[in-house]
């Protein structure tokens, strides 16, 4: 594969993980096979033993699915990456990997909703005690940091809250307490920021949202910073068994191409969006990074290099009057996901965040009537037309 290292990120995008095909082929051919033919009995040993370079089982590796994840890699600057079936089989991945029975992580009280309901049930269920806390807060990780603490587990932003952590300050702690620094990236994509530059341990994505971008792929990816981390994290992936496939391999490195142009198009635009609400008789309130009212605006403007594609706000007369408006958009499409080429637009208190409780949702600041908006590729204009006139159903 081509060295892409001296490129900037938007070359990347396009050249890493491509190297050179049989017939001339400019991009990664799809390698749809379950298993690889040996040209020898001593061939397949020497592949199972470690001493040939090769394929052997695509639940192991695979050319397509090898591409995406150098790709990845490089992209973030980590060594080596793990495609994963889902984003929350990257979640379980990490979670399996980095931690046994007895330790204790110190999580973001808002992530994605299953992320908490992962760690409360099935993780508690195997001996894994998780504090939630708002990380945002430097000061409310150091006092949940206790002598079993071996995770310290962000998402910034935070969905659907958009609470921005410190990630410098937040990987100090960990590492002070001997502890490893996980990031969940997929808000932002490595075009937009880098945990890695801030001293975080291991980056994971659900590649359904900015990476892949069209709402067509459903897939995870973990990034790890040296060898020895990866062999490690490469076993364990190999027996839990939830590894992504070629043809999904094959969508999400296509979408990549496109992620610089596509998050400079949704950063722009969400910008425009979120100023237009802000200024609405009809809103009560609207968090959006890049807006000087957000509490951590001078943080994302420093660890950030863009503040991303998400908003969200709350509808005045609280959740009927959201719900009014979500029912009446056109344009937007109401689903749950993010970062496609698409408007989407959904209600974490009863959709994506449900299973985490009333009482916990409000403590993180999940209001019921929180609206979450995806703001998509689409001419800026029709985004907020079609808000607008969904908005003034209200008045009706």
């Amino acid at each position: 594969m081509k060295n892409t290292s001296s490129l900037n990120i938007e070359s990347k995008c396009i050249h890493s993980g491509v190297g050179k095909y049989e017939f001339g082929s400019v991009v990664p051919p799809i390698y749809q096979t379950s298993t690889f033919e040996f040209d020898s009995a001593q061939h397949g040993a020497d592949l199972f033993a470690g001493n040939q370079k090769g394929y052997i089982y695509t639940r192991m590796t695979n050319p397509t699915v090898e591409a995406m994840e150098t790709c990845i890699a490089e992209l973030e600057g980590g060594h080596k990456a793990l495609g994963c079936a889902s984003g929350m089989a990257a979640v379980h991945l990490v979670f399996a990997a980095m931690l046994n029975a007895g330790d204790h992580v110190v999580c973001s009280q808002i992530v994605y909703g299953p992320t908490t309901t992962l760690l409360a049930t099935i993780m508690n269920k195997f001996g894994v005690e998780t504090t939630f806390v708002d990380t945002s807060e430097l000061d409310a990780i150091k006092k949940a940091i206790k002598p079993n603490t071996k995770m310290v587990y962000v998402e910034t932003p935070a969905n659907p809250t958009l609470a921005i952590t410190d990630l410098e300050g937040a990987a100090k702690i960990a590492h002070d307490a001997g502890a490893k620094l996980v990031v969940d990236n997929t808000f932002l994509s490595p075009v937009l920021q880098k945990p890695f530059e801030f001293g975080a341990d291991v980056i994971l994505h659900s590649m359904t949202k900015f990476l892949n971008g069209h709402a067509d792929v459903v897939a995870g990816i973990v990034v790890v910073k040296d060898e020895e981390a990866y062999k490690h994290f490469k076993k364990v992936h190999n027996q839990v068994g939830g590894v992504i496939d070629p043809f999904n391999s094959f969508l999400v490195h296509r979408g990549i191409k496109t992620l610089s142009l596509r998050m400079q198009k949704h950063c722009e635009s969400a910008m425009i969006v979120a100023e237009h609400l802000e200024k609405h008789p009809l809103i009560e309130w609207v968090k959006y990074p890049g807006l000087k009212s957000h509490p951590q605006y001078e943080l994302a403007k420093k660890q950030q290099r863009g503040f991303g594609g998400i908003i969200s706000f709350e509808v005045k007369g609280g959740y009927k009057a959201g719900e009014k408006m979500m029912n009446a958009v056109t344009l937007c499409k109401l689903a749950v996901s993010l970062g496609g080429v698409e408007t989407l637009i959904q209600h974490p208190a009863s959709m994506t965040h449900q299973s985490m409780g009333k009482e916990a949702r409000e403590a993180g600041g999940i209001s019921d009537g929180l609206v979450r908006l995806s703001v998509g590729i689409e001419n800026v204009k029709d985004i907020i037309a079609c808000l607008d006139n969904a908005l003034g159903q209200n008045n009706q």
